[in-house]
């Protein structure tokens, strides 16, 4: 267990469904919060988080009776993203797992919760033109609750990847104030290299890396500053820009690791996640993805480096959850964390 001596000491509780391998546990488990129910269908996931937290995890949620879920003060869902992400096929709920939405509404409705934390894909503000998160947050208030809702980008807290997430607060009474969330100082990807390692290095002919002065630092925070020699589309390509065509995916792209890094997904299971220190370029491990999403080192990883690719790229941005949990405690709980 990771915070074997973790006292649950503000008698807030919360259940985690669509766990994944416990970004919310994590965060909600600095604040002292108590964790009294879990569930996720992947039985790699329940293996990881049963190990790191000691507690049992229920498997599909569809399969389990609301009525059977402990009462509890907080509902947290990362529910599935991939129905409403661009780098899906965006069916919402048109697809299976987009309809889990309302299995989550009926565990809100059969145990009435003080509070409802969700989080997704920024695009589920696009999604069907809008009308997919109106539907969310019509089927919330229409229950009686008050909804807010942004979207937060995890560099923003202490971390040095660029993660925008959509996240939706509910409560009865009040709405979330996300005006008082207290973002952190950015950190950049040399901030959580390992000093040593396996590490994968490319060979210098296996890729290029463009002139300095063309390199431009992004909003984000992103320095892409060269690219995979990989097959090049010539098709449709203006002149001067060949180099372009080769970095449409993005296990191609070369980061700086004086900027942050774009955000990891779940669909990259061979983690082809490249950076340049001004001398070499290799390939980020899995130890430095976890670190990129908040985890420690301490964190026990069970699984093959495929799957573990993927639990990441599904995963939260611990600090971003335990920075709005911790106003979510302090604005309907009045508990100091």
């Amino acid at each position: 267990m990771i915070y074997k001596n973790k006292k649950h000491t503000n008698n807030i509780t919360y259940i985690d469904l669509f766990a994944g391998i416990g970004g919310f546990h994590l965060a909600f488990d600095s604040l002292k919060a108590k964790c009294l129910f879990a569930s996720d269908i992947d039985i790699e996931c329940r293996k990881t988080y049963e190990l790191n937290y000691k507690m049992n995890v229920f498997g599909d949620i569809k399969q389990v009776n609301e009525d059977k879920i402990p009462d509890h003060d907080i509902l947290c869902a990362g529910f599935p993203c991939q129905p409403f992400s661009i780098c899906g096929r965006q069916k919402g709920f048109a697809d299976s797992r987009g309809n889990l939405f309302f299995d989550i509404l009926k565990i809100i409705k059969a145990k009435n919760p003080k509070v409802i934390f969700l989080e997704n894909v920024k695009h589920l503000k696009h999604h069907n033109k809008g009308q997919t998160l109106e539907t969310i947050l019509f089927e919330l208030e229409n229950i009686g609750y008050k909804t807010s809702w942004k979207i937060l980008n995890s560099k923003d807290f202490g971390t040095a990847q660029n993660r925008e997430r959509i996240i939706v607060i509910a409560n009865k009474e009040n709405k979330f104030d996300f005006a008082k969330l207290q973002q952190k100082s950015q950190i950049y990807l040399k901030d959580i290299l390992d000093e040593n390692g396996d590490f994968e290095f490319l060979d210098k002919n296996e890729y290029t890396i463009i002139d300095n002065s063309l390199w431009i630092k992004q909003k984000s925070g992103l320095i892409f500053c060269g690219y995979r020699n990989k097959t090049i589309r010539k098709t449709g390509v203006r002149p001067k820009t060949e180099h372009l065509s080769r970095v449409h995916k993005q296990p191609n792209r070369i980061y700086h690791i004086n900027g942050t890094h774009p955000t990891i997904p779940s669909q990259e299971t061979s983690g082809r996640f490249w950076i340049y220190d001004g001398k070499n370029v290799r390939k980020l491990t899995i130890n430095e993805c976890f670190k990129l999403m908040g985890f420690s080192n301490k964190f026990i990883k069970v699984s093959t480096n495929g799957k573990l690719y993927n639990q990441i790229g599904n995963s939260v941005s611990v600090p971003m959850i335990e920075t709005i949990g911790k106003e979510i405690i302090n604005q309907y709980f009045k508990v100091e964390v």
